[in-house]
């Protein structure tokens, strides 16, 4: 089986509050069914946009790693045979945030499985 991470940047999911409660049942039904169907590994969102970098020797600073527009919003993991089932699911990602998704096959490693 292959992982695959979904995701989405800041911003994406456009459409009016008064929607919210709807795209948020939306979404968690598609996650509902990725669990149902057994390839949900994890997930989820970012309250808002305030990273911090750490380095080696512990040292926090405010900011990302480098300067850029682009921020992550939120990404799903999960596992599942072909990359065109990753699509599949990419696309119910898709409706159910009203956003594009951007899929990514993660490179296996023994070690970081369970």
């Amino acid at each position: 089986m292959k992982r695959f991470i979904i995701s989405f940047n800041d911003g994406d999911m456009k459409f009016p509050m008064s929607e919210l409660p709807q795209v948020a049942e939306d979404s968690h039904a598609v996650l509902r069914d990725a669990k149902a169907a057994g390839v949900w590994i994890f997930g989820g969102g970012f309250f808002e946009d305030k990273p911090v970098v750490v380095t080696d020797d512990g040292t926090v600073t405010d900011g990302s790693l480098a300067p850029s527009d682009v921020r992550l919003g939120g990404f799903s993991v999960i596992e599942v045979a072909t990359a065109e089932e990753a699509h599949k699911w990419a696309a119910k990602i898709a409706k159910g945030c009203r956003c594009p998704q951007e899929v990514r096959e993660m490179i296996y490693d023994p070690e970081s499985t369970n």
